[in-house]
């Protein structure tokens, strides 16, 4: 547990080990449960990925951690479990764990291993976005910000993203998508580890669907611009004429600029933009520790 991450910086801590030792019991299951510091995680993490009497390592934060975690535990025997303790918990809505914390470890103590995607970039996996453009901008400008809780970093985005609407160059940049390349000017692209889903935030619904989304922003006016960014935060980004959205097994971005740091984003986090970023799918590839009645278990996961 990340104690130092969103609602997990303000919980009763004794409280939620009660309930997760309780509810795993309950299913006969052993449990340890450990409150580490942000900088404490990256190594528990490790260690935890190499014992081998462990079948699930739990992690209790926000899209950070769980990207974190993801990236530990990806390709191994170790599945991931998640607890939803961030400001959006992107990838445990995809996985559809119950937000509050008491139903989550009740719904993962009763809950099965599977397999889902992961993406990678260059190797480097993500759980839910790699993002060039407007997205790095926006965080770059959050940086600055100051915030100590879960509503002030909802706040710091929001203002943040305004901020960064307000003007937006397009940069150039060739596209290879599925071997067919082409160049594009454009403020902003991002690749999704499967394809969002309607009516809600920008999430996937089936985290075994196999695929990347890729979404080029094809507008730099203003008004349309934060047109978009609503559409996307409602889900309703289908019908935007200024969207073009594409699907595909591997992309290849291929930047010539000369401002490379903190121009991308991947979960989250602010990176460098390599002249090339090799994007790709990798079905089947995380094993996670999924509701048993989440609804994308139906099509035979």
């Amino acid at each position: 547990m990340n104690k130092q991450g969103g609602t997990l910086r303000t919980a009763d801590h004794d409280a939620l080990r009660a309930v997760l030792e309780s509810e795993f019991h309950l299913h006969g299951h052993e449990i340890e449960v450990q409150f580490l510091t942000a900088e404490e995680l990256g190594d528990a993490l490790r260690r935890a990925a190499e014992r081998s009497d462990l079948d699930v390592v739990l992690v209790g934060g926000g899209d950070g951690s769980v990207s974190s975690a993801a990236a530990t535990l990806y390709g191994t025997k170790v599945a991931l479990g998640i607890l939803p303790a961030g400001t959006m918990n992107l990838f445990a809505r995809t996985l559809q764990v119950p937000l509050a914390l008491e139903e989550a470890a009740a719904a993962l103590a009763s809950g099965r291993i599977i397999d889902v995607d992961i993406a990678t970039v260059n190797g480097r996996p993500f759980v839910h976005q790699f993002a060039v453009g407007l997205h790095a901008r926006m965080v770059r400008m959050r940086r600055r910000m100051s915030y100590g809780s879960r509503i002030g970093k909802i706040l710091a985005s929001f203002r943040s993203a305004l901020m960064a609407l307000q003007s937006a160059p397009k940069i150039e940049m060739e596209i290879t998508v599925d071997g067919q390349p082409r160049r594009i000017r454009t403020p902003a692209v991002a690749v999704s580890n499967n394809m969002y889903g309607d009516g809600h935030m920008p999430y996937a619904d089936d985290p075994k669907g196999g695929t990347l989304g890729v979404y080029i922003c094809q507008t730099d006016d203003r008004r349309a611009l934060m047109k978009l960014a609503a559409d996307i935060v409602l889900g309703t980004w289908r019908t935007n004429p200024a969207l073009e959205v594409l699907q595909a097994q591997e992309i290849v971005i291929r930047y010539g600029g000369s401002k490379r740091h903190g121009r991308a984003v991947r979960d989250g986090e602010l990176e460098d933009l390599p002249p090339e970023s090799a994007i790709r799918i990798e079905p089947g590839r995380l094993k996670v520790l999924a509701p048993h009645d989440a609804s994308y278990l139906t099509s035979g996961g």
